[in-house]
């Protein structure tokens, strides 16, 4: 008995390499998260803190978040004994992927403000933030006004405090 080899015809080498095409793994994708060198990967919590902090730094913001969950970490940091300083995260929720992200904002906007203008400002801010911070592409800032701050508010919340003081 003779090893006699067949040679290939065309069609099964180009089937052959067509396959072998198909079963490669695609090259990996570099970008500024992923290098040659290795991927870096970043938190919710990290683009959430971020986001945050840009969004209160727009002026016409006079808080995070809606009024219930403002007044629970109210509560919860005089019980605690915490500074009354809320999370920086509070009113901001992520979804992220690898590269992109999407933002939620919810916030507290200061009587007289425009909504239009200060929710502008808050999606320029947070897209400015969160990509120069992360390398992330910002998809979608959505911003979610709560409630407006009215000043005669300020008055209601120091004599409140100023019973609560009184009656200690």
């Amino acid at each position: 008995m003779s090893d006699t080899v067949i040679p290939q015809t065309a069609e099964e080498r180009k089937a052959a390499e067509a396959k072998a095409v198909a079963d490669a793994p695609e090259p990996k994708q570099l970008d500024a998260l992923h290098t040659e060198h290795g991927d870096t990967t970043i938190a919710d919590g990290v683009v959430a803190k971020i986001a945050g902090m840009a969004a209160r730094e727009v002026p016409g913001v006079f808080a995070m978040g809606n009024a219930a969950r403002r007044a629970i970490s109210g509560l919860t940091s005089r019980v605690t004994g915490g500074t009354g300083q809320a999370s920086v995260s509070s009113g901001v929720a992520v979804e992220k992927g690898e590269s992109q992200t999407s933002v939620a904002v919810s916030v507290v906007v200061e009587y007289g403000a425009s909504i239009v203008t200060v929710s502008e400002q808050i999606r320029d801010n947070v897209i400015r933030a969160v990509e120069f911070g992360t390398g992330l592409e910002v998809v979608a800032v959505d911003v979610d006004v709560t409630d407006v701050h009215l000043p005669d508010e300020d008055d209601d919340a120091s004599a409140a405090q100023g019973e609560t003081t009184q009656l200690r």
